[in-house]
């Protein structure tokens, strides 16, 4: 008997959760579908199921921060392909997205069909990308690609430091946050400025912002 193929589908809309859990179930004929409705649910369900066959992301998931949320993944679980879902469609979007290790990028005004074509590629060892969205790329960067592979170095505990250092927030008040000593904060910071190749909070906070992400444009 075949087994399940497994996904963890990572999305805060319910709605969205359902309609790739049904492209899946369209494309797979046994699906084990584990969900996440934010960042620190995703790692988690990653850390819980490291045999899963494909990580569905969005990108505007809370605690996600753009495209950290990516990088965090791709830099845990190196060996399970990542698509991003995305309602942000700009082809810098998509060219970054790739960049920073996504196997695909979906569009969410994709159709059903289209998410199932997308996901079928995917498994099948593809990068895939809509066609409207493909011809429009330029060049892989290789600078984008130096910076996530250095976040990626970063250590789970590093990472939350970096964007709590974003947040503007002083050592002491992440080592409160974080029921850690103060010692140990400033330890991950020398470590983060060292893997950044930066020399300072700032320059590492300035590196972080680069992962933001504006959200998408709702249409009114």
């Amino acid at each position: 008997m075949a087994l399940a193929q497994k996904f963890i589908v990572a999305d805060d809309h319910p709605l969205f959760r359902a309609a790739l859990t049904q492209a899946l179930a369209n494309v797979v004929d046994k699906t084990d579908i584990v969900e996440a409705d934010t960042m620190e649910a995703t790692t988690e369900a990653v850390h819980q199921h490291s045999d899963a066959d494909l990580i569905l992301l969005d990108l505007h998931m809370p605690g996600a921060h753009g495209f950290s949320g990516l990088i965090q993944l791709r830099g845990q679980v190196p060996d399970i392909p990542v698509v991003v879902v995305s309602g942000s469609e700009e082809p810098h979007v998509v060219r970054r997205a790739i960049d920073y290790g996504a196997s695909g990028f979906i569009p969410k005004s994709a159709s059903l069909n289209v998410i199932g074509d997308a996901i079928r590629a995917v498994l099948d060892g593809e990068v895939w990308l809509p066609e409207h969205i493909a011809d429009a790329l330029g060049e892989s960067n290789e600078e984008e690609s130096r910076f996530a592979e250095a976040i990626a170095s970063l250590t789970p505990q590093q990472f939350r430091v970096l964007n709590m250092l974003n947040e503007g927030l002083l050592n002491k008040q992440i080592a409160y946050d974080l029921n850690v000593s103060e010692a140990t904060i400033k330890a991950h910071v020398t470590a983060i400025l060292r893997k950044l190749g930066v020399h300072s909070r700032t320059q590492a906070v300035i590196a972080a912002q680069r992962l933001e992400l504006e959200p998408p444009k709702v249409e009114g």
